[in-house]
C-alpha cells in the first residue's frame, strides 16, 4: 500500500511539474487587457504546490465542495493575502460545518473560464465523487487574445458557436467555445461524476455606472443564469448580492473592500462575497440545495443579545478595559460603561456596554466585536466610540492590535507573529472613522469620546496625551464631522481640581495607572455626560 502511494504521488507530481513547465515558459508577466499585472499563472509551479491537492481534504466519505474560480476566489500564489489581496475563498469554509464538508478552494488567479477548464478541471474532475458539490464562479479574464499571450479568451455568451484556432506561440491547436458553452460542459462532467453543479455569477468590480450610480453588474450574470435554467441547475447571483450591499455603501467604504486595483478585494471584499455566496446559498428555494444547506452553519448576522423596547434607542457603548472591566467588586477594577445607568435615563433608552477589556480599534473590529454591533444598530441608535489605551502597540506581535499612529487614509501588510498570517492593518484614525461611517450608513449617530485620563502626573499636573491621541480624535472629527465628547480633558480637568499628585489620586484608579476604581467609573460616567451636554448632542435628552 506505501509502495502504491508513493507510485501515485510521483505521477501526481509529474503532471504537476509538466503543466508548471507549460505555464512557465510565458513571457514574463505584463498589464493584461484588464489592467491588471497577474503574476500567479507565471509561477504556476508555486501555486500548483500551495493548492491543496484535489480531494485531498476529504474526510472519510463525507462530501467535499470544491471551487471553481480565478483570483477573485483565490488570489495570490498561497491565497493567504501576503499581497494584502485576498480571495473569497478563502473564506468560505466558515459558513460549512467541517465535520460534514470540507472546502476545498481550487481557484487560480489569471484562469479564465476556458484556461481553467483546459489546465485546472481535468484534475479537480478525477477526484470528484458521488455527493460532492462543485461552486463555479468564474469569468473575469474571459476577454483578450484567442490564439496568443495567455490566449484565455472565450466567445461572449452562450451559443453553440466555436473556434479553431492555433497559438502563435506554441503552434497548439484548440477549439474555443462560448462562456455557456464552457459552463455546460463543466455541469455534464459534474453530473458524470455524480457530484452536484452549482453556477454562481462573478463578484462585483470597483467600478460605477455612470448613469445609475450604481455598481457595475457583469453580462457573465445573465449568460450563467440562462444556461442554469437550461441545465436545470442551482443559479446564485453573487453579483447581485454582493452588488447591492456595495451600493448602500459609501463611496469611501466601498472603495477598501478593494486593494491594488478595481477587481481584487482586501479583506473586507473577500468577507463580504464569501457572506454573500452563503447568504445566496441559503436564501435559494432551489429544492437540490437543500442537502448542501444541511451542512452549512453560521450564515445568520451576529448581533449582540439586546433587549429593545419600542420608543427606546439602544446607547451603543465601545472601547477596552477602562469602559468594560471586571465590574462585580465594590474594591475591584470598574470600567464607566458598567455604570451607564447611573448617568442615562433608562425610561428612555437602553445603555449596551459592549466594549471589551484590552482591545484596541483594530482587535475590535477584526475579531467580529464591531461588526455585532453593526448589525444591530437601528435608525435613532447611538454609538459611543472611546479606544486609544491599546492602540499604539507592537502591530505584529500575538496580541495584534497595534496600529499606525496618525489619522491617514493609509494602510500596510503585516507578517504576524500568531500563526503566520497576514493582515493589513490601516492607522487609528481609519479605524475610528470606519465605525463612523458604519454608524451613519444603519441611521445612528455616532459619538467620538476621547480616552480616559491615566494617573500619571509630569510636571505636578495629570497627564494630558493632547499631542498624540487628543491631536487625532480631533483630526477625525474634523475630517467626519462626527459629534465629540471631550472626556479625556474633562476627566483631566476633575483630577486636576481635586487631587494634586499620583498618591493623592491613587483611590480614583485601581490596580495600575489605567483602571479605575467603582469611584473612579463612576465619576468618568459622570463626566462623559457632562461633555455630552456641553457637545449639545441629541443624546442629552436622554441623560438624566
Amino acid at each position: 500500500m506505501r509502495r502504491l502511494l508513493t507510485t501515485m504521488t510521483m505521477l501526481a507530481l509529474t503532471t504537476t511539474m509538466a503543466l508548471a513547465q507549460a505555464f512557465d515558459n510565458l513571457p514574463n508577466p505584463i498589464e493584461d487587457v484588464n489592467k491588471v499585472v497577474d503574476n500567479t499563472p507565471d509561477s504556476i509551479a508555486k501555486a500548483l504546490m500551495s493548492r491543496p491537492a484535489p480531494g485531498s481534504t476529504r474526510k472519510g466519505a463525507n462530501p467535499v465542495l470544491f471551487l471553481v474560480g480565478n483570483s477573485t476566489m483565490r488570489n495570490g500564489t498561497k491565497g493567504d493575502g501576503s499581497n494584502g489581496q485576498w480571495g473569497w475563498g478563502y473564506y468560505a469554509s466558515q459558513y460549512f460545518n467541517g465535520n460534514k464538508i470540507t472546502v476545498e478552494n481550487q481557484a487560480l488567479g489569471g484562469m479564465s473560464t476556458r484556461t481553467f477548464y483546459r489546465k485546472l478541471w481535468p484534475d479537480v474532475r478525477k477526484a470528484l465523487r458521488p455527493g460532492d458539490w462543485v461552486i463555479i464562479s468564474i469569468g473575469h479574464n474571459d476577454n483578450g487574445p484567442f490564439d496568443s499571450g495567455r490566449a484565455r479568451a472565450v466567445i461572449p455568451g452562450t451559443s453553440d458557436d466555436s473556434l479553431a484556432v492555433t497559438i502563435k506561440e506554441t503552434g497548439e491547436h484548440e477549439v474555443v467555445y462560448s462562456y455557456g458553452g464552457y459552463l455546460r460542459r463543466y455541469i455534464a462532467e459534474c453530473r458524470q461524476a455524480g457530484a452536484h453543479p452549482i453556477l454562481m455569477s462573478l463578484t462585483p468590480r470597483d467600478d460605477y455606472d455612470a448613469t445609475t450610480g450604481k455598481i457595475v453588474r457583469k453580462p457573465q450574470t445573465g449568460w450563467a443564469a440562462v444556461v442554469a435554467a437550461e441545465e436545470g441547475v442551482p443559479f446564485v447571483d453573487l453579483n447581485e448580492i454582493s452588488g447591492r450591499k456595495l451600493d448602500s455603501y459609501s463611496h469611501w467604504k466601498e472603495k477598501y473592500h478593494f486593494y491594488g486595483d478595481h477587481i481584487h478585494t482586501s479583506y473586507w471584499g473577500a468577507q463580504m462575497n464569501a457572506r454573500s455566496a452563503a447568504e445566496g446559498l441559503m436564501a435559494s428555494r432551489n429544492p437540490d440545495l437543500e442537502p448542501l444547506k444541511a451542512m452549512m452553519t453560521g450564515v445568520e448576522l451576529p448581533v449582540w443579545p439586546v433587549e429593545r423596547k419600542k420608543g427606546k434607542p439602544v446607547v451603543w457603548i465601545t472601547g477596552d478595559s477602562t469602559v468594560k472591566n471586571k465590574d462585580s467588586e465594590k474594591d475591584g477594577m470598574w470600567g464607566w460603561g458598567a455604570l451607564a445607568a447611573t448617568v442615562f435615563d433608562t425610561t428612555k433608552c437602553t445603555p449596551y456596554n459592549a466594549a471589551m477589556a484590552g482591545r484596541s480599534t483594530r482587535s475590535y473590529i477584526r475579531e467580529g466585536r464591531w461588526e455585532k454591533v453593526y448589525n444591530a444598530l437601528q435608525p435613532g441608535d447611538f454609538v459611543l466610540i472611546q479606544f486609544g489605551h491599546n492602540d499604539i502597540c507592537p502591530i505584529a506581535d500575538k496580541k495584534a492590535r497595534g496600529v499606525i499612529p496618525g489619522t491617514g487614509d493609509t494602510c500596510h501588510v503585516y507578517h504576524l507573529e500568531d500563526g503566520g498570517r497576514f493582515e493589513l492593518v490601516y492607522s487609528f484614525g481609519w479605524y475610528l472613522k470606519k465605525m463612523i461611517d458604519d454608524a451613519r450608513e444603519k441611521g445612528a449617530t455616532p459619538i467620538l469620546v476621547s480616552l480616559t485620563t491615566r494617573n500619571e502626573w509630569p510636571g505636578g499636573h495629570v497627564e494630558r496625551r493632547n499631542d498624540s491621541y487628543g491631536k487625532w480624535y480631533r483630526e477625525v472629527v474634523a475630517d467626519t464631522g462626527c459629534e465629540f465628547v471631550d472626556a479625556h480633558n474633562l476627566i483631566a480637568d476633575y483630577l486636576d481640581k481635586h487631587y494634586k499628585s499620583k498618591e493623592s489620586a491613587a483611590k480614583y484608579f485601581n490596580h495600575d495607572h489605567t483602571h479605575t476604581s467603582y469611584m473612579g467609573a463612576k465619576n468618568n460616567a459622570k463626566m462623559i455626560a457632562k461633555g455630552i451636554r456641553l457637545a449639545k448632542s441629541p443624546l442629552a435628552a436622554y441623560l438624566k
